[in-house]
């Protein structure tokens, strides 16, 4: 197994320990602050999704101090800490690299050393690489730690004007036009605020699915850009978002957020459009189980539905089928 980098020395402007060691440290403007020791163990860093500036001083202190930083493109980490003066070995950890540098890792954490786990932006594991490591650490015993900050769901959450008292995060929708569209209508009757990220080249084709599955006048808002320069937050309907952005794909980072149902969207003929959704990829007791955490309504009640759905479609097609044993919630 190949050793991962070690510790790269401080400038020599870093303040020293009392046995003349260089101490780790980042720099705010001209002013060199000292990072102190962090304990060991796997700690997930939120970075900033745009402005470096909404990096948080417990990020900087750990992302300096740490024995090494797990990132996606250690090149757009580098970035980030470039900005700061902060020397920390960076080693890429991704989708493609993963099942061989997850060992690495974890070999690092067994040696009582700190490792910082940061995506490109944003919280780790929010849609992007980390989940199967925080999996694997916490099960060998090892702390994680969570470092709060910024992230693109939240930030067009509160900027969106729709109600924030209960929303659902869906990542990203499938990229083929049907998948696409049965997400949605499991999605649709969820009584809280969808949030996804988006494509910019699909959003068009997103968004008129959308108004297909979920109604034009659901209200809804894209936010583009972020905490960047050329930010923009359009809100509305579905129908005049989807017209808006029918035309050529905007640039920069998506974020749709949609409003939830309304009273008269949540009616029992939309569960069962979720079980006869859910019914066509899974068995019934999982079914019941999926419909149950995103309606809310009781599962063995929905399970007795999608039993009695089954049957009736197996009596539509001259068939009888029988309960699987193992099908029970």
């Amino acid at each position: 197994m190949t050793a991962l980098p070690a510790r790269h020395d401080e400038t020599d402007e870093s303040p020293t320990d009392g046995d003349g060691r260089k101490t780790p440290g980042f720099s705010i403007g001209a002013h060199r602050i000292a990072a102190g020791r962090i304990a060991p163990g796997l700690h997930i860093v939120a970075t900033p999704i745009g402005n470096l500036r909404d990096v948080t001083l417990r990020a900087l202190e750990t992302l300096a101090a740490a024995d090494l930083i797990a990132c996606e493109d250690t090149r757009v980490t580098r970035v980030l800490l470039d900005r700061y003066g902060i020397r920390t070995p960076l080693v890429a950890y991704h989708e493609h690299n993963a099942a061989r540098m997850r060992p690495r890792l974890l070999a690092e954490l067994a040696a009582g050393r700190a490792v910082a786990l940061a995506s490109d932006a944003g919280t780790p594991l929010v849609s992007d690489p980390g989940y199967r490591l925080v999996v694997e650490a916490a099960e060998l015993g090892y702390p994680v730690v969570p470092l709060p900050g910024a992230s693109a769901v939240l930030a067009a959450l509160v900027a969106a004007a729709q109600p924030t008292d209960a929303f659902l995060f869906a990542g990203f929708l499938p990229v083929k036009g049907g998948p696409r569209k049965r997400r949605l209508t499991e999605l649709g009757a969820v009584p809280a605020t969808l949030v996804f990220f988006e494509s910019p080249r699909r959003l068009g084709d997103c968004l008129a699915d959308m108004v297909a599955t979920l109604g034009a006048e659901r209200p809804a808002a894209v936010a583009r850009e972020l905490t960047k320069l050329h930010e923009t937050i359009v809100r509305g309907t579905l129908g005049s978002l989807a017209e808006t952005f029918a035309g050529d794909p905007p640039r920069g980072e998506i974020v749709v957020v949609i409003g939830p149902p309304g009273a008269d969207e949540t009616a029992p003929a939309d569960v069962d459009g979720l079980l006869r959704a859910a019914l066509a990829r899974m068995p019934a007791s999982a079914a019941a189980a999926d419909v149950a955490r995103l309606t809310g309504e009781d599962r063995r009640t929905l399970y007795r539905r999608a039993m009695e759905m089954k049957a009736a479609a197996a009596d539509e097609d001259g068939d009888s089928e029988e309960v699987d044993p193992t099908d029970e919630v």
